[in-house]
């Protein structure tokens, strides 16, 4: 079954460039040029992702993210020229699950699409026998056992280390904000207090042996949060 795409976005040679570019793809799209259109289309059509442009003549994007998720749990990528870090923070603070910056290429959106699509039939975190193990590279996790390794070798985490790890494979390829990330290891005992959660990551990064330079496994989206390389 073909997965299906909602565009939303107020200038048709944008919806139009992104659906040709799903479409040869094999993804089925439906389109919304306003924020209410896109809010009907999700809910009359259950779309398996959103790509929601944040400049609505209508509604604002950022209202939108937060009408759809009293509703669903839609994934929802936001593709817009607004790139300040902010503003980014806010959309996935608002429920987004990633965000590209116009210009972008479509092999990253197509990209994203594809680690959304993936989690939607494998969750880390659902329990099910078959979701056991994670293997990226040559990082191992044995969910059931809470056993990491790399390579050949056992590597020993400490509760948040892997706390911040199992986060970020259960949401693989997002962007996860430094305050969703506290809010779901420390539960927000430490607020905004990012100093925390600096120091677990630089020690989780040196167990992994990870090169600051070329990360392997933890990319670091400046000014916004972290997410887990998505192969």
């Amino acid at each position: 079954m073909q997965p299906l795409i909602l565009i939303a976005d107020d200038e048709k040679t944008i919806r139009n460039f992104i659906r040709v570019s799903l479409e040869t793809q094999g993804y089925k799209c439906i389109e919304a040029d306003s924020g209410a259109g896109a809010l009907m289309l999700a809910a009359s059509h259950n779309p398996d992702i959103l790509v929601l442009d944040l400049g609505l003549p209508d509604i604002d994007g950022i209202d939108v993210i937060k009408k759809l998720r009293s509703l669903s749990r839609i994934p929802i990528i936001i593709v817009s020229a607004r790139g300040r870090d902010r503003e980014k923070v806010e959309a996935l603070d608002a429920g987004a699950d990633d965000y590209l910056t116009k210009p972008f290429s479509v092999s990253e959106l197509l990209a994203r699409i594809r680690v959304i699509l993936r989690h939607n039939s494998f969750n880390f975190s659902s329990g099910g026998t078959q979701n056991q193990h994670f293997k990226i590279g040559g990082l191992t996790v044995e969910e059931d056992k809470r056993r990491v390794w790399l390579e050949d070798e056992e590597i020993h985490l400490t509760p948040n280390e892997y706390k911040v790890l199992a986060l970020l494979i259960a949401h693989q390829g997002k962007v996860l904000t430094h305050k969703f990330i506290i809010e779901n290891v420390w539960g927000g005992a430490i607020c905004d207090d990012t100093q925390s959660l600096r120091v677990c990551m630089g020690n989780l990064r040196r167990k992994l042996k990870e090169d600051t330079a070329q990360p392997r496994y933890i990319i670091t989206e400046i000014g916004v949060g972290y997410r887990l390389a998505d192969e």
